[in-house]
């Protein structure tokens, strides 16, 4: 696909939305306004600059917005970008809740746009919290000192595992039901499984 036209294959994506019909269309013309190349990423239109990903667009029950998958490198001078969970670490959204929104912040929206294109092409990278960085929960240690072959099997999974799997068992506030979620992937783990493999 051209930069600036539409791509039939995301066609569908505007056509049948069940909400944010208006909301979708105007950011659409707002994004193919910028020399950006519509695609069809991830069920959701994508727009990219020389083959990179600078922000998609995508609906939730309670708002729409676009996402800056190196959101996290913006400026932000407007402080209109959110950041979706406190795990998030590069992806930001500008979110809206009807077609006005959007209509008064078209040339923010284009800023955003045209600043996230220029960190593309510079080639800039966001540090990403490794897994080291994370707590292990004291029950997974537990497991993992009264079991080699379960330490070396979550030492084995890639990076993006082992965060899943330290958050997911974080996040729970009671031991008990970590040790629950723990018990329950173990087998996952010793067979080099992420948690929703």
């Amino acid at each position: 696909m051209s930069e600036g036209s539409t791509n039939p294959k995301v066609d569908w994506f505007f056509s049948s939305a069940k909400s944010w019909q208006g909301e979708f269309e105007k950011l659409r013309m707002i994004m193919l306004e910028c020399p950006l190349t519509e695609e069809l990423k991830w069920g959701v239109p994508c727009y990219t600059s020389k083959k990179k990903n600078i922000v998609l667009i995508h609906g939730f029950k309670e708002y729409c917005a676009i996402l800056f998958p190196k959101g996290a490198l913006l400026k932000d001078p407007h402080g209109i970008l959110i950041q979706q969970t406190e795990n998030v670490q590069a992806a930001r959204q500008i979110r809206f809740t009807n077609l006005q929104d959007i209509v008064e912040q078209v040339s923010k929206i284009k800023e955003y746009i045209y600043e996230a294109i220029e960190i593309e092409q510079a080639g800039l990278k966001v540090d990403m919290k490794k897994s080291t960085e994370y707590t292990i929960p004291e029950e997974l240690q537990r497991k993992m000192d009264a079991n080699t072959s379960l330490k070396t099997a979550f030492a084995a999974l890639t990076p993006g595992r082992q965060r899943a799997y330290l958050f997911y068992f974080s996040e729970a506030k009671q031991s008990k039901t970590r040790e629950s979620r723990i018990e329950k992937y173990i087998q996952h783990i010793l067979e080099g499984k992420g948690l929703n493999d």
